[in-house]
């Protein structure tokens, strides 16, 4: 899934799939945005505390709409009322919002 929001990122903000990998590694680990931008430029290719900020937020609204898809899809199998083109179409709609979605 991190590798999908990957590409999704890197799409949405025309940074290299790369670039995103390594920042988000930075983040994870600890890094503060400010800190990242100065002291990093070498492991993210020389991304701003903007662009940094930007791929933090995109990350963490992708994390959070799939949660909420996992929520609903469970939700909706606890009911017994999951169908194969229900799936599909939660699956399709919430991928095709996340992609388009702009923070």
């Amino acid at each position: 899934m991190t590798q999908i929001f990957h590409s999704m990122i890197a799409a949405i903000l025309g940074i290299s799939e790369k670039q995103i990998g390594q920042t988000l590694s930075l983040l994870d680990d600890g890094a503060t945005i400010p800190f990242i931008s100065r002291y990093r430029k070498e492991m993210t290719g020389g991304l701003d505390e903007v662009q940094i900020e930007s791929i933090r937020t995109h990350y963490e609204k992708l994390k959070e709409t799939a949660k909420r898809k996992e929520t609903i899809v469970a939700t909706i199998r606890e009911q017994g009322k999951m169908t194969p083109e229900l799936q599909k179409r939660i699956d399709d709609k919430i991928g095709r919002a996340s992609c388009r979605e702009r923070v």
